[in-house]
Formats: C-alpha cells, structure tokens, sequence
C-alpha cells in the first residue's frame, strides 16, 4: 500500500507550487517607457519584481516534492525487484512520463524567473524618436509551468501508486539458487 502521508505531503507541495506558479503569470513585470529630464533619451521602467520571487518558490517546492517521491520509491532503481505484472508496466511508463513533465515544468519556471529578473532598467538609445524595446516575459511562460505542475502532481502520485503495488506483490523465490548436487556413491 502507497504510503499517504507521502502521498499528502507531495500533494501539498505540488498544490502550493501550482498556486506561486499561478500567481507568478499574474504578477508578471511589465515596462514603461520613461523620458529623463532632459528629453535626450528614452529608458525602461519595470514594476515589481514579485514574479520572480514567485517562480522560484514554485520551482523550489516542485523540485522538493519529486525529490519526495524518487526518495520514497527509490528512485526505481534501487532496492528489491518488482513484480512482472501490470503494475510494473504502468509504474515504468509513468516514471518516463513523470520526469518529462517535470523536466518541462522546471525548465519553464526557470526560464520565466530568469528572464524577470534580467531587466536592463536602463536601456539607452540616443537621438530621434526611436523607442528602446522593454524585455518581458511573454505570456504563458508561468502558466505552463503551473500545467506541468499540475500534470506531473497526477502523474507522480499515480506512479507511487503503481510502484507501491508492485513492490509489495513482489514474492522471492523461496528455494535455493544454485544447482542442489548430492553426493555421487
């Protein structure tokens, strides 16, 4: 049986990272334009910068919550054999897809707290009416993080599941594993 209190644990993280993630697309940074004082150049001005804060929180607690459930099944790859059954099969497949998901989920929310807090708040350009042009964080970078949290949170605890249940079918073979050899008379 899965355990559920690592099954709660990473839903709680996961529901949290989704919830920051959320928040960090909401409160991206947006630029303005600014003249200076004397009207010679133009210059960028970003808002805050809680965005950043946001999508490194998400990418922290999704981070924590994988590693929660990689320590609880050994990460697949350590401990004692599983069963050859369908459990085994599921468990495989949503370990791969598992890691894509979360792969993607991290790289996005990276990405997206990377470029927020790259702002050149001040990016010149002299002379006629040109416009500099304000870097920002396009639209949706957050968001599909937030979708891979979410996709990942069901597929990571539908692999806990899985493993679990082929790990605890799993019967060793009782009887001894060499060739028995009995005297020769």
């Amino acid at each position: 049986m899965a355990s559920k209190i690592v099954l709660a644990l990473v839903f709680v993280f996961d529901l949290i990272a989704f919830g920051l993630a959320v928040a960090a697309e909401q409160r991206r940074s947006t630029a303005t334009i600014t003249q200076d004082n004397e009207d010679d150049y133009n210059y960028c001005t970003y808002d805050s910068d809680i965005s950043t804060g946001f999508g490194v929180g998400a990418f922290l607690l999704f981070m924590a919550s994988q590693v929660i459930i990689m320590v609880a099944s050994q990460c697949f790859c350590c401990g004692k054999a599983l069963r050859p059954v369908g459990s085994r099969t599921w468990a495989i497949l949503l370990f791969i897809i598992c890691w894509v998901f979360f792969t993607i989920g991290e790289i996005s929310l990276l990405a997206g707290s990377v470029t927020n807090a790259y702002h050149t708040k001040y990016r010149t350009i002299f002379g006629g009416n040109n416009l500099p042009s304000c870097e920002e964080v396009r639209k949706g970078v957050f968001g599909a993080g937030a979708a891979f949290i979410f996709l990942n949170c069901i597929v990571s605890e539908l692999y806990y599941v899985f493993f679990s249940k082929a790990k605890e079918s799993f019967q060793p073979y009782g009887g001894e594993a060499a060739v028995g050899m009995g005297t020769y008379r």
